[in-house]
């Protein structure tokens, strides 16, 4: 029997936090190692692990992983979250997109300078508000279903819960709009892998907090 996947990175959120999300989703049991100095990082690199020099890594069936699209794309076509052909990938894929568009604002957000904060807290609440959240309520109004594509969970499902509520974490009535997100955040909420994974003590990972976000500055000397 195979192992669990190995995830390595840094110890919170950031471009894993994903890969966490569609592993507890697919009801996967995963081990970590977290980056805590640029000595490991290096290590990484002149081991030859990181092909682009760049975390994560997910270390699964034998690969050594990195990006975040192909380690996405790769796990949720071994556990059948992807889709039953090709058109059902395709709409799977363009929800995806959007939705990292959305979660690249939140992932740079903690980084972004005391002064820049409320500017660009507004702009997270623009585009959500504007450009994403409508795309799917729309989608679920139309076709009257409980997931986005075809009628069974996928990764796009996956990728939506995990924005609404990092978004709701900033603007906690950023839903009070859309009663099709609000439905569909109750249900996927209630589904026995995620709501176990949104249980205290999970391997879901808390905001990012200053010693996260000093982590990652030191090690990546960004």
């Amino acid at each position: 029997m195979a192992g669990k996947p190995r995830l390595t990175y840094f110890n919170g959120r950031g471009r894993m936090e994903p890969v966490r999300w569609l592993l507890a989703a697919a009801g996967v049991e995963f081990e970590e190692k977290f980056l805590e100095s640029r000595e490991q990082y290096e290590k990484l690199i002149k081991g030859g692990d990181l092909m682009f020099q760049q975390v994560p890594l997910v270390e699964i069936d034998g690969m050594k992983l990195v990006q975040t699209r192909a380690i996405l794309s790769y796990i949720a076509g071994k556990y059948n979250l992807y889709g039953k052909d090709l058109k059902e990938r395709a709409l799977i894929d363009m929800y995806v997109e959007g939705i990292t568009d959305l979660m690249q604002m939140i992932l740079v957000f903690p980084f972004s300078p005391p002064e820049a904060k409320e500017k660009n807290l507004e702009s997270i609440k623009e585009r959500a508000t504007n450009r994403y959240f409508p795309v799917f309520e729309k989608v679920l109004k139309q076709h009257g279903q409980d997931f986005l594509v075809g009628n069974k969970f996928s990764w796009a499902d996956v990728q939506l819960i995990e924005a609404i509520l990092a978004v709701e974490e900033q603007i906690p009535a950023v839903l009070s709009a859309f009663p099709q997100l609000q439905a569909f955040k109750i249900r996927m909420s209630n589904m026995p892998t995620i709501k176990k994974f949104l249980q205290p003590g999970s391997p879901r990972k808390p905001p990012p907090d200053e010693h996260y976000i000093e982590t990652v500055v030191n090690i990546l000397k960004i």
